[in-house]
């Protein structure tokens, strides 16, 4: 049989062979090879540390991590363990032969946890909600108002930074007293309300806002409260969840102000009310050990649910929108 070729079918033939070429050369695909994390020698990229220097930066961070973590993996073992077991043995068991939670339990039989902890939580929620207040406000001042005396306030803020709290302990409680807020949680809270490290990270962040952005949006006949609203405050809210975070942890945290200014123990804290373990089991370091786990429960869960925002607070600095 004879095969007849029009010129129309040879292209068609043609145009298969070369769909079936590139299919074959898509199929045929060059190695992929993974960049080293290192500079290896000879190499000009100096952004990268030689072999030793990326082993002894991760040494480093496994030491670090061992000193930071440690200590909190001991405690957590420490209130699992019963009373028969060794806790001060070298090298340190970390995992319990028994686990118990009998110390957790005398925890609750010896103080109002609950109670403790509702005190704690109304301070650190009122402590949160004034410091991104007034450190919100104070901050656009500093930042992104000019005024006559900006660099003597500047200067009285970073002046309060030198001074250890307890320096102004005296005055605090004096105050206090006067106002006839002590033994109240109301005279634990006021001394927080408004920190100088906060009002100056504030500041910072609205430094960062460009004055062009704020003074175009004043030409267009925006006031104060829509610029902070509509330009400052989307620019600023990652920094708001660094000061949120900082000003519940300080507050829950406070150990010393609330031991001095309240006597009552209906209106202890909880940092305040785990003292009791100290002074009635002082020879039971189990039973310390499952206070301190009880008290540092919420500011983990805080700072695991927060942590997104909170790095991404950290790295914000451009202005949006």
């Amino acid at each position: 049989m004879t095969s007849f070729q029009t010129p129309g079918s040879a292209g068609v033939i043609e145009e298969q062979a070369t769909l079936r070429q590139a299919a074959a050369g898509r199929g045929a695909r060059p190695p992929h090879h993974r960049e080293k994390p290192f500079r290896t020698r000879g190499s000009a990229d100096i952004m990268k540390p030689s072999l030793g220097g990326l082993i002894g930066k991760y040494v480093l961070l496994v030491v670090v991590l061992g000193i930071m973590v440690f200590p909190f993996l001991w405690q957590l073992s420490t209130s699992f363990k019963g009373s028969g077991e060794d806790i001060y043995g070298f090298p340190p068991n970390l995992l319990p032969s028994a686990p118990t939670l009998d110390h957790y339990a005398e925890v609750f039989r010896t103080i109002p946890v609950l109670d403790y902890a509702r005190n704690s939580l109304l301070v650190g929620v009122g402590t949160v909600i004034t410091n991104v207040i007034f450190a919100t406000l104070g901050g656009y001042a500093l930042g992104c108002l000019k005024f006559r005396g900006k660099g003597i306030v500047m200067a009285i803020f970073f002046s309060t930074l030198l001074l250890p709290g307890e320096v102004t302990l005296t005055s605090q409680y004096l105050t206090v007293k006067s106002l006839g807020l002590a033994n109240t949680l109301w005279g634990v809270f006021l001394p927080g309300a408004i920190a100088a490290i906060n009002v100056l990270l504030m500041a910072a962040a609205c430094r960062m806002i460009p004055a062009d952005t704020l003074d175009a949006a004043t030409i267009d006949g925006a006031n104060t409260l829509q610029r902070l609203r509509h330009i400052v405050w989307p620019n600023i809210r990652g920094m708001v969840s660094v000061v949120a975070l900082f000003a519940f942890i300080g507050a829950w945290d406070e150990f010393l102000w609330p031991l001095v200014v309240l006597s009552d123990p209906a209106n202890y804290t909880l940092t305040v009310g785990m003292n009791y373990l100290n002074s009635n089991f002082g020879s039971n370091p189990r039973v310390i050990a499952a206070g301190t786990m009880i008290a540092l429960v919420p500011i983990i869960i805080l700072f695991a649910v927060l942590q997104k925002q909170f790095f991404k607070g950290v790295e914000e600095g451009s202005v949006k929108g």
